[in-house]
């Protein structure tokens, strides 16, 4: 049986991301099973909160060695702060080792506007990516944040959005995708970019 695990480490928003992934079709499995992970056919990687705990929580479970031992073996997407975590390192509160499934670094965002940036903005779509597969340059996604990644590669990045400053708004490389945005909280847009992520399983 083909399914996309959601992963439980105790800071996911869990119940939202397999209602949506039910929603358009997707057989989904919440689980913090290693086993089940390598089973499945796609990851998600949900994540509430701040980088450092949830980076721990991880490695305490060891999923993070089942994580990057199924990256370029089954698709596998990062979800607001679950995409911060496919990065290199983070610095909220203290530097700390993520994933290292995307080059770069998780910082705050240099921004004049109000932080957390909690609301709908624009996205701009960068190096065709089939996780967008339908979708409209300007499509309106859900965030909430302070923090946000900076990509060493510009290739790995494939949606921007404004916040003051350029923010990096989705990631993708070798089969591991990353979306700062809530798609599971973005109505038919985001929806559509869970449908495409489904349609990745071989």
């Amino acid at each position: 049986m083909k399914y996309t695990a959601i992963v439980d480490y105790g800071v996911g928003n869990l119940k939202s991301v397999s209602n949506a992934m039910t929603y358009v079709g997707q057989q989904t499995l919440v689980t913090g099973d290693a086993g089940e992970l390598e089973r499945a056919s796609a990851v998600i990687l949900p994540g509430v909160g701040a980088f450092p705990d949830a980076a721990d929580k991880l490695r305490e479970t060891n999923l993070d060695k089942v994580l990057t031992s199924q990256a370029g073996r089954k698709p596998i997407l990062g979800i607001c702060l679950g995409m911060q975590l496919l990065f290199d390192r983070g610095e909220e509160g203290r530097d700390c080792k993520g994933l290292g499934l995307i080059r770069g670094r998780v910082v705050r965002i240099q921004t004049d506007f109000k932080l957390p940036h909690i609301g709908w903005n624009s996205l701009s779509l960068h190096n065709s990516s089939p996780l967008f597969r339908g979708l409209d340059d300007g499509a309106y996604v859900y965030f909430v944040h302070s923090f946000c990644g900076n990509a060493d590669c510009e290739e790995d990045v494939i949606a921007r959005t404004q916040y003051g400053p350029s923010v990096v708004a989705a990631v993708s490389h070798n089969g591991v995708y990353g979306c700062q945005f809530h798609p599971e909280k973005s109505g038919e847009v985001g929806l559509q970019i869970l449908k495409n992520f489904g349609e990745l399983i071989q």
